[in-house]
């Protein structure tokens, strides 16, 4: 398993992000020297997952407070960097009081703690020999450490509940395909990658035990902003009597938005799904809270009714 310091850390003259664009095939590291270059990063998707822009954007502050910026600007240009994950305006938010490398790397730090306690409370969710579905990317790469819903599963594998992991290649960008099943095989998991299109297929033929995302804004009422087409998993999930667990720390969880009607999907450049024709490429859709079995944080599992719940969460956390 990556060490979060090799995904994103703080040095004297740079944030260095490893750049998730390169992935498998590469290895290269993207050094960010201004919050410019930063929230240009995390726009570029060099880094992406709600955690690890919030702790890539917290570095940035430092970063730029350090190197004599002017910290409103910089934290109003890494704020506008990307608009659904509500991680990166709560990272700065906590930052706006301390914004030292030190406070950053706490913050990081924090966040591996919180995957490892939620990894923990969702594998326990998990029958021996579960064979489970994930959609994108949601492992140490998404959370700049341990992972939420990958994290979840690799708890699960060592706790001998894990028999195989379907992987949805997750279009445009197959983060899945790529990253998601990059760092299963590097913790010896079996797994296979899927197209996005098959998992009604074999919910249907009785292949998948539960489906296990993570998420990019939780609203209060429990509905899940994550990933374009984790809605139409949902969907499947509950037409096939397949549990469908959302696992994320309580950074994503944002009470100020009272139902997922009001989270911003972000719309991401045409090109990435043609060059040629007239596209829409929304980056992310909501899974009403309806469809969710359960929401996993490091406070533990929380079921409907989600208002109440994820509240106590927050006020635990």
């Amino acid at each position: 398993m990556l060490e979060p310091e090799s995904i994103v850390r703080l040095e004297d003259d740079a944030v260095v992000l490893l750049d998730q664009r390169r992935l498998p095939d590469e290895v290269v590291e993207v050094r960010c020297r201004t919050a410019a270059e930063v929230a240009a990063a995390i726009s570029a998707m060099v880094v992406r997952g709600a955690p690890a822009i919030g702790v890539a954007a917290a570095y940035g502050l430092a970063l730029a407070v350090r190197n004599g910026e002017d910290a409103e600007a910089a934290d109003a240009v890494l704020r506008a960097s990307r608009p659904t994950a509500v991680n990166l305006a709560w990272a700065l938010d906590r930052m706006r009081a301390e914004p030292t490398p030190e406070h950053a790397r706490r913050l990081h730090a924090e966040e591996v703690d919180r995957c490892r306690r939620m990894a923990a409370h969702a594998a326990a969710l998990l029958e021996p020999r579960t064979r489970a579905l994930t959609h994108c990317n949601a492992g140490g790469l998404a959370t700049a450490g341990y992972g939420s819903a990958v994290g979840a599963l690799v708890a699960a594998w060592e706790r001998g509940l894990l028999g195989h992991v379907w992987v949805d290649e997750t279009r445009p960008l197959l983060q899945g395909a790529r990253l998601t099943a990059w760092e299963l095989e590097a913790a010896a998991i079996p797994h296979s990658v899927i197209a996005d299109s098959a998992a009604a297929s074999f919910m249907s033929a009785g292949e998948v035990d539960c489906v296990v995302t993570g998420a990019d804004r939780i609203a209060a009422n429990g509905d899940v902003a994550n990933k374009i087409g984790t809605y139409s998993l949902a969907v499947l999930a509950r037409h096939h009597g397949i549990p469908f667990y959302v696992v994320a720390p309580t950074s994503t969880v944002d009470l100020a938005t009272a139902t997922g009607d009001a989270i911003p999907i972000e719309e991401r450049d045409p090109a990435e799904v043609t060059t040629r024709f007239r596209a829409r490429n929304p980056a992310f859709d909501v899974t009403p809270a309806a469809l969710v079995t359960a929401i996993v944080t490091e406070g533990g599992v929380h079921r409907p009714p989600f208002q109440a719940s994820l509240a106590g969460a927050l006020l635990a956390a």
